[in-house]
């Protein structure tokens, strides 16, 4: 299984696939606290998690944004307390197209998500 991450300062979204790059669906949207990776283990875990793909903010000139500071340290502490590879996915305009249908709700940052998982592995499968 494959859990995909749209990470925010106040809330990150989760999604999950079991095939890679066939359909991913959002699981949940959790609030960014301290204690939010011993949270998001939790969830490889009861999963059963293989890998982790985590959104890239990038700004529209493909460069880094100022939230990638915090990404790539949640990234490392994320690796850390799952001992699972997280892989980084350009995110951008994910949430606009998320919202697109169905408007912003409680699970617009995990539907965001569930857009970037699917392309991120079936991009991945068709390169190996």
């Amino acid at each position: 299984r494959y859990l995909g991450i749209d990470y925010g300062t106040k809330r990150i979204g989760l999604a999950l696939a079991t095939t890679p790059g066939l359909f991913a669906y959002p699981h949940s949207v959790v609030k960014n606290t301290p204690r939010v990776v011993e949270r998001i283990a939790a969830i490889c875990r009861e999963e059963k998690v293989e890998e982790i793909v985590l959104g890239w903010s990038l700004n529209y000139q493909r460069e880094e944004n100022r939230l990638m500071k915090r990404i790539h340290a949640f990234r490392e502490a994320l690796a850390l307390a799952t001992n699972l590879p997280v892989n980084l996915e350009d995110e951008v305009l994910t949430t606009v197209e998320a919202t697109r249908d169905i408007g912003v709700d409680d699970l617009t940052d995990a539907r965001a998500t569930a857009i970037i998982l699917p392309s991120s592995l079936a991009r991945r499968n068709k390169h190996n």
